[in-house]
């Protein structure tokens, strides 16, 4: 910063009277390049603020005088909210800032030695994170964030075992299950071309190893899995809830009230200052909903270009890369999430960007309310943009592609992408499973490296360290910090408990990946706010504010997809249907055959080659007079078969079922588990009853 003028906003006019008068020193000193301000405040300012540093219930009656002292996260508070107050000019720090006045303005860092060793290095991965300290030098809103993500990751951890029991489960009957013994002996069976790049035929039993690894996650144990998620998912919402009651009475925060202290800010620091009333404009609420539904619209077409990237890829592939042969879809498969992780992340900046657009058209009342629309708004376009494609594979994929002789080309010249011979769960589980991937991987990379590297650039190109400035100009060498800062670590976080919850039916593994990157992430987190960020302006709270909303209508939409992925995509309903009804253990377990027998033969409909429209072109078309396909359809007048609609109503039956058992663990779950414990309402009922009995004590009470 720089310029004798920048001074001048700290000096008030005669005759003026603003808060800013009770700060007592403003130095400037002045480096080869930068001139530095730096404000102290004196105790006497903040003899107006102290009460609304604290709750009402630390304010001993009648006592009127200031406490001894006062927090510094509270200083740091009260301070920026001066300076950010419309002085006489109507500018503020922030406005000066943009107007190039000033470069940046931001509090030091002091005392964070203690939170150096304890807590923001990677050796302490495993140890108990200071949430009091935390708190004591970040505020409580950034406490509440680690204690939440450090309870979240906890509760990971029988979520992860269960998994990776379910997974391993799989395992046992790797070798034993008999369905992928039938496809591994099922030389004579030919499948059908599934697609323009795959011109032949291919047997069945080329597909043994992936109907074995297809086995790993789509068995038995995947519906009870399905359901203990739904239940986890409460549970552990509801237990936070308890957790945060404890934390917030102990730091006294359990009656604060956000507005009301920005109301009471604003009064001391403008006695003239006149709270922003609520408002509300149909109009305006229209133009959003229209312009959110138009960026939903645009996610779900991102959704379509990855359907058209996957049709031009296989016959680009097949046609440059033949020496890939059967692995083309394999490869179509891996390239499609890659390029939808692209995607990702070209589309979470649009999104920011529309979303605080639409927030500033809304024209929120404080910025508490700014806050929670802009997540709101945020979150719902981030959740078609990463879940969309997942949602397409799930739901869509090999659905709307007709059968061989009467297929569904794109633009009349490429037949649309079928799933993989072993089923859709494993194109699925590939997708997650690289999705995930990438995110916990190469994005925590990306977010510890590039403030890491900027650091690093920024330090070896300053100017030798003044003795008397060196700590200020440690500080601002340090990345900057916005608004939103702390937003985009809450965003990430509900990204990955999507991907842990919502399509967990189809990978298992999902808690697992999640437990161990939530234990980098905490000191990842930890190492940029001690060591490569300036510090950040400390905010009160006393929970995680719209966030919790957001949790519970993830763990709404994880019940909703898991039980559309146990019903239409895996093969769970299928084999059920045919071990009761069509199976040799209709009429009772047979202790010499096995029950899912024939399964195979029965799951395949009949398509004779020669109804191909130019059979001459696929190769080996005179030797095989019939092929096998995946669905339930008629070989005469390919119509679906009775088997598909009696198919159709147990999976309607089961999805109805499924959620309707769910949700009624989850209502349980929840009233079973109260969300304030007993221990917490009996500390808040004797506060009440405290004051209650010194006023009724109190010698200035009326007679009457």
């Amino acid at each position: 910063m720089r310029g004798e003028d920048s001074l001048r906003i700290l000096v008030p006019t005669e005759g003026e009277s603003l808060p800013l008068m009770d700060i007592n020193t403003c130095e400037a000193m002045e480096d080869q390049e930068k001139e530095f301000f730096g404000i102290r405040a004196d105790n006497r300012m903040f003899d107006r603020y102290w009460r609304l540093t604290e709750t009402e219930d630390t304010v001993p009656r009648g006592e009127l005088s200031r406490p001894t002292s006062i927090r510094a996260t509270n200083r740091i508070r009260i301070v920026d909210f001066v300076l950010n107050s419309k002085m006489a000019a109507g500018d503020t720090l922030q406005d000066l800032v943009k107007d190039g006045v000033f470069e940046a303005g931001f509090p030091l860092h002091k005392g964070e030695e203690h939170l150096k060793k304890k807590w923001a290095r990677w050796r302490s991965m495993f140890q108990r994170q200071p949430i009091s300290d935390i708190r004591d030098y970040f505020g409580e809103k950034v406490a509440l964030y680690f204690a939440w993500l450090g309870w979240y990751t906890y509760m990971l951890v029988p979520a992860a075992v269960i998994g990776l029991i379910v997974f391993l489960s799989g395992f046992s009957q790797f070798e034993a299950s008999q369905i992928s013994k039938e496809i591994c002996k099922a030389h004579d069976i030919y499948m059908c071309p599934r697609g323009d790049h795959n011109r032949r035929f291919q047997r069945l039993s080329d597909t043994c190893a992936y109907a074995k690894l297809t086995h790993l996650f789509d068995n038995e144990g995947t519906v009870l899995f399905a359901i203990f998620m739904a239940l986890w998912a409460t549970v552990f919402l509801e237990l936070w809830k308890r957790e945060r009651a404890r934390v917030v009475l102990q730091w006294e925060l359990y009656g604060w009230d956000e507005d009301q202290e920005e109301m009471a800010l604003g009064l001391i620091s403008c006695p003239d200052h006149q709270p922003q009333l609520h408002q509300h404009s149909y109009l305006r609420s229209t133009v959003i909903l229209l312009l959110s539904l138009l960026m939903i619209c645009l996610m779900i077409g991102m959704a379509h270009v990855l359907v058209v990237y996957r049709v031009l890829a296989a016959a680009l592939f097949n046609s440059a890369l033949p020496f890939l042969g059967e692995q083309v879809t394999t490869a179509v498969v891996v390239s499609g999430a890659l390029v939808h992780y692209v995607i990702i992340l070209i589309m979470t900046k649009i999104n920011k960007y529309v979303a605080l657009k639409l927030c500033d058209f809304e024209k929120p009342r404080t910025f508490s309310e700014r806050e929670s629309k802009f997540t709101i708004k945020f979150f719902t376009l981030q959740f078609f943009a990463h879940f969309s494609s997942l949602i397409y594979i799930a739901f869509i994929l090999g659905r709307i592609n007709g059968h061989p002789g009467k297929t569904v080309r794109l633009a009349g010249l490429w037949k649309l992408e079928e799933c993989h011979l072993s089923g859709c769960m494993m194109d699925l589980f590939v997708q997650m499973a690289i999705i995930m991937g990438l995110k916990q991987t190469l994005s925590n990379c990306v977010e510890y490296l590039k403030p890491w590297l900027a650091h690093k650039c920024r330090s070896l190109r300053a100017p030798s360290q003044d003795p008397e400035l060196g700590h200020w100009q440690r500080n601002y060498r340090l990345n900057p910090v916005y608004t939103f800062s702390l937003f985009n670590e809450f965003m990430e976080m509900m990204i990955q408990y999507g991907f842990t919850t919502i399509f967990v039916a189809a990978f298992p593994l999902a808690p697992l990946l999640a437990l161990f990157s939530n234990l980098v992430e905490i000191r990842l987190d930890a190492i940029k706010m001690v060591r490569l960020q300036r510090r950040l302006v400390p905010r009160k709270a006393k929970d995680i504010g719209t966030w919790l909303q957001v949790l519970e209508i993830i763990g709404v939409l994880a019940v909703i997809a898991n039980g559309m992925v146990i019903a239409f995509t895996s093969e769970f309903i299928p084999r059920v249907v045919y071990k009761y009804r069509y199976g040799p253990c209709r009429r009772g377990a047979q202790s010499e055959v096995d029950c899912f027998t024939g399964y195979v033969n029965h799951s395949l409909s009949v398509f004779y080659t020669k109804d191909f429209q130019d059979p001459a072109k696929i190769e080996g078309w005179e030797n095989v007079t019939e092929c096998r396909y995946r669905d339930y359809f008629s070989a005469q007048d390919s119509n679906f078969s009775e088997q598909q609609w009696f198919l159709l109503a147990i999976r309607l039956a089961f999805l109805i079922l499924f959620e309707h058992v769910a949700l009624c663990i989850k209502l349980i779950a929840a009233w079973f588990v109260p969300d304030v414990p007993q221990s917490v309402k009996n500390e808040v009922l004797k506060k009440k009853y405290q004051r209650l009995e010194e006023k009724s004590c109190s010698p200035k009470s009326t007679d009457v």
